[in-house]
């Protein structure tokens, strides 16, 4: 049965951080999609022998290597797309940065926890809530990594970042799973808690109303 929202989780949400919460949304189902569609359908070594054949039904010869370059340029599209998402990614990391400084006291991410770590009490409810923030300081972490390792892999040719491209790679290909699986929990949690106990707390994203 659908109870009143608890008192943890009525707080109103700044505009600057609801609009940064679906532009962060917007960006990151685009990159997550170039992603998926480089290492599937754009795959480039699994559309080389796909490009040969169109080729030659159309009457045309074109050598494996060529093949290969033809199927590179599709993949090479998305990855492009992907860097550029990614720039706006970064900037929306500056700007959280900057609204934690500028926004309420009371609405400061860190001034939650603390506030609720002042409470006495040793509710479930409180438990819930002081997981839910930190959560958000683990995706804030995750973020911040993968945005200062994109940034090495998409300005690769600079000479300084050379020696470090490898480790920024290896980094960005292990926390991206990191933020996918906080990305599945967070939207199905949200899902879950509107549907339950915590009513309204998916409008309060939109219109930021309690």
């Amino acid at each position: 049965m659908i109870t009143s929202t608890p008192a943890y989780f009525k707080e109103p949400k700044h505009v600057l951080i609801r609009i940064w919460h679906w532009l962060a949304f917007l960006l990151f189902i685009v990159s997550v999609t170039t992603v998926v569609f480089n290492r599937t359908l754009f795959r480039p070594k699994d559309n080389v022998s796909m490009v040969q054949e169109m080729v030659q039904e159309k009457g045309g010869t074109i050598t494996a290597d060529q093949a290969k370059n033809v199927a590179h340029e599709y993949g090479d599209k998305l990855w492009n797309l992907h860097k550029y998402v990614g720039f706006g990614l970064v900037f929306l990391m500056l700007w959280r940065i900057v609204a934690e400084f500028v926004i309420d006291k009371n609405k400061k991410l860190f001034t939650r926890i603390n506030n609720a770590n002042k409470q006495v009490d040793t509710t479930l409810e409180k438990k819930h809530y002081l997981a839910v923030q930190f959560g958000y300081v683990l995706f804030f972490a995750m973020f911040f990594i993968m945005a200062t390792t994109g940034l090495v892999l998409a300005f690769e040719d600079a000479e300084f970042l050379k020696p470090i491209h490898k480790a920024a790679k290896n980094i960005h290909s292990f926390v991206q799973w990191g933020m996918y699986g906080y990305m599945v929990l967070h939207i199905a949690g949200a899902i879950i808690a509107d549907c339950t106990n915590y009513n309204g707390i998916v409008s309060r994203m939109i219109n930021g109303k309690v």
